[in-house]
């Protein structure tokens, strides 16, 4: 069989075949040797930049270090600087893969990988996926995501779904007319497997509910769903479980990295630890102790082309007990460090604990399909929600009363009925935005 999408990259220049069987040595090293190999792959990587990247010699002060922890911690605001005046000699935006972030940390940047390391990714991914019997060659993917609306980005995209066996449904429509497009295909095409942003499949996922409908019924070929770049939450991933019928799985990555968790099929939320080393890390930029929470840094332990060192990727989360360096599992993933809410009282509080709070009442009759929430001063906030009829005064009271008890009183709420939700230029949905 012609294995097209490994073509396709090897066509891009990415050194499959070579990333594969790094890829596995990595993987036969046995857990009492892995915490030498960890220490051993940050060494050099760190030592590589200290030597051949201007940017990071700047950045640490010195091109030799003692101490890992003495390391300053990359942030994304450090990285906000000409593409250029950040790759390290021997590397040039056009030898390298280049693509830029979402921007849905507010801080988005241009970043590059090498084309040995960004390979060495794609190994990671199919690896992962291959968990549940997905084959990127044959494997026929539906893929709820955004995409360029420009003629050439366009095209582009839609090449890229071909040569990756996957349709994709653009997520900037979202109403009942196009659901029952999506449901369409469903019916028409052999999908192997769902992909794409957590709240456009649960959005979909509530369709189906609506119109009583099982998805594996209409479409029997289907194995597995990943969902990706938002939070998913219990009750929308027992309610997508129902109605599609087939695994959820829970994928947490970052373009300018590589996947940084992906559920494994114990329904562990097992870390890279091949192509990544993870900490958590607290306020003084120091390790706590797995259990604890605390801002999430990366070290990617492969990129020549550009520094990713004790990199901030602007989450909080906590590591199980239970994690080994070779088998880190993450607990918890709590929510971006920029997604806060400031409180009349002084208290901080993760926005997502409003949304959380929230979600048990707004969504309990099926009513309302999706919302977010704003806060735009220091004690009011906007709720814009998605429903075919008004929030009755009931929820609006069970709302107030829930925020009361969870977070502080005296706080004050607006109700703006949308007919759809703004998405970043990706699709993706910010749940709650701080706009203090």
């Amino acid at each position: 069989m012609f294995r097209l999408f490994d073509f396709s990259l090897k066509m891009s220049g990415f050194p499959m075949k070579e990333a594969h069987t790094a890829f596995d040595r990595i993987l036969a090293i046995p857990e009492e040797d892995y915490q030498q190999y960890i220490e051993r792959q940050r060494k050099q990587i760190t030592d590589f930049h200290l030597k051949n990247n201007a940017f990071y010699q700047e950045l640490v002060g010195k091109n030799v270090f003692q101490n890992w922890e003495d390391l300053p911690v990359l942030t994304k605001k450090d990285l906000q600087q000409p593409l250029a005046e950040r790759l390290s000699e021997g590397y040039a935006p056009k030898s390298v893969f280049v693509n830029k972030t979402s921007g849905s940390s507010g801080d988005p940047f241009v970043f590059a990988k090498d084309k040995e390391a960004h390979a060495l990714t794609w190994a990671s991914i199919i690896h992962r996926f291959g968990w549940y019997g997905i084959d990127f060659n044959k494997s026929y993917q539906a893929r709820f995501y955004g995409i360029p609306l420009d003629f050439i980005g366009y095209r582009k995209e839609r090449l890229k779904d071909f040569l990756g066996q996957r349709y994709r449904f653009p997520i900037f429509d979202l109403s009942d007319v196009f659901l029952e497009k999506v449901l369409k295909h469903f019916r028409s095409k052999k999908f192997d497997y769902i992909n794409g942003y957590t709240s456009s499949i649960v959005l979909f996922a509530k369709f189906l509910q609506k119109k009583n409908i099982h998805l594996k019924d209409i479409c029997p070929t289907l194995k597995v769903c990943m969902v990706t770049s938002e939070m998913l939450f219990e009750e929308d991933k027992l309610l997508m479980e129902m109605q599609f019928g087939i695994p959820i799985v829970n994928e947490y990555g970052a373009s300018e990295l590589d996947l940084i968790a992906f559920q494994n099929p114990k329904g562990e939320w097992q870390v890279n630890s091949e192509t990544l080393f993870l900490e958590i890390l607290d306020e003084n930029n120091r390790p706590v102790p797995n259990g604890q929470e605390g801002r999430i840094v990366i070290t990617s332990l492969y990129n020549k082309a550009h520094p990713f060192i004790r990199y901030d990727i602007g989450d909080v989360g906590i590591l199980d007990e239970r994690s080994t360096p070779k088998k880190p599992i993450l607990k918890k993933l709590i929510g971006r460090t920029n997604d806060v809410a400031l409180l009349p009282s002084g208290k901080k509080s993760p926005g997502l604990t409003f949304y959380y709070v929230t979600k048990s009442i707004i969504e309990d009759d099926g009513n309302v399909k999706e919302f977010i929430i704003r806060q735009t001063k220091i004690d009011t906030f906007e709720i814009d929600y998605v429903s075919e009829k008004e929030l009755t005064p009931e929820q609006i009271k069970g709302i107030q009363q829930a925020i009361d008890q969870y977070l502080e009183p005296g706080l004050r709420f607006a109700y703006n009925r949308k007919k759809t939700l703004e998405r970043t230029l990706r699709g993706k949905l910010k749940q709650f935005q701080s706009e203090l």
